[in-house]
């Protein structure tokens, strides 16, 4: 997306709250329970030191559905002024039925804080079936396409 104004919205909000005191064992839980359904794997070795450092170096975004806790976003700045939406996900009881199109609002929404010029997101073939449709529909496009290994990353 070249420009957060961009971002189409739809309908009905999901409340998005920036995550003040970075807990990696927070991002692990969800890491664990959304990417159970869509084979995350990279990070299951992860240590708790090593969420501890990744959280101190990214943004962590809590999705609320009426109050309740449905899913989370993880936002890094890069330094030419990009924020990547590295991971974004609902728990199960809060997916479908239109939840990921009303929620991928939220996962953009440390735009604003961060003021970049540019949000980028990627997806792959183990997302949902319809991520890369929802994506665009938010008014993102596709703007590179490759083949990557996976593999166990590190922070």
């Amino acid at each position: 997306m070249a420009s957060a104004d961009a971002l189409r919205r739809p309908g009905r909000e999901v409340d998005a709250r920036l995550a003040e005191v970075p807990l990696g064992a927070l991002n692990r839980f969800f890491y664990v329970e959304i990417g159970r359904d869509f084979d995350w794997v990279d990070r299951l070795g992860w240590t708790a030191s090593q969420w501890q450092a990744w959280v101190e170096r990214i943004e962590t975004w809590l999705l609320h559905d009426r109050g309740t806790p449905a899913g989370y976003a993880e936002l890094e700045r890069r330094p030419d002024d990009t924020v990547d939406v590295g991971f974004f996900g609902l728990l199960a009881p809060f997916g479908g039925a239109g939840s990921a199109r009303r929620s991928s609002r939220a996962s953009s929404s440390g735009r604003g804080e961060l003021g970049p010029e540019r949000v980028t997101v990627n997806t792959c073939e183990l997302d949902g079936p319809h991520a890369l449709d929802n994506y665009r529909a938010r008014g993102f496009r596709v703007s590179r396409e490759a083949v990557e290994e996976r593999g166990l990353a590190a922070p």
